[in-house]
């Protein structure tokens, strides 16, 4: 049985710090759907913390096909960027951004120290955030006369299917939005009423 559902955050978590040797360590997350989230997260962040050193973040993007990013920003090598993805990944979330602003104390933590703050960093942020989880949907398009309206209603009812938007000109016109697993099943009754047009929507 292949997996339909992923866990998300709804809402930016919020702010954490997390203190070593000196240094301080502000963690953030925060629900992003692609790139320009993420810029747009790191902007806002970087006016908020104007003087501090360090930006580091780690992202995962996608449900079915995963994109994720690390970013050190000016650290040693994959000792932040990378404990912070990790933490992502133990707590199976996608779709996040997560972002630790370091503060410099005047004490150098070496790799060790770095890779351990940061991921601790990440850990309190995610333990501070409210996950959910969410289903993997597919839409469909219906497309029918008014004298099939009725029929489609009750379909829709019996199942417990999400009625998205409805268009009612010429003929109605329906998105809905169906659970992955439960997709095909769906698609098929709607294909084998005659005069009912279905059709994926990417």
């Amino acid at each position: 049985m292949e997996n339909d559902s992923y866990k998300t955050i709804l809402k930016s978590s919020t702010e954490t710090l997390f203190k070593e040797k000196g240094s301080k360590f502000f963690g953030y997350a925060f629900p992003v759907l692609n790139e320009d989230d993420v810029k747009d997260c790191l902007e806002n962040l970087r006016k908020t913390h104007h003087s501090a050193r360090h930006f580091c973040y780690a992202y995962q993007l996608g449900t079915e096909t995963i994109k994720y990013r690390a970013n050190d920003d000016g650290e040693p090598n994959n000792s932040a960027g990378l404990p912070i993805y990790g933490q992502i990944q133990s707590f199976e979330v996608t779709n996040i951004l997560i972002v630790s602003v370091r503060y410099f104390g005047g004490t150098k933590l070496g790799v060790g120290g770095l890779i351990s703050a940061y991921k601790t960093s990440a850990q309190i942020t995610l333990e501070a955030s409210e996950i959910v989880e969410k289903t993997i949907d597919v839409f469909y398009k219906l497309n029918f006369g008014y004298d099939l309206m009725n029929k489609v209603m009750r379909i829709i009812k019996e199942k417990n299917i999400n009625l998205v938007a409805q268009k009612m000109e010429l003929s109605c016109e329906y998105t809905i939005s169906i659970r992955k697993k439960e997709a095909q099943t769906i698609f098929d009754i709607f294909d084998n009423l005659y005069k009912v047009e279905i059709k994926t929507l990417e």
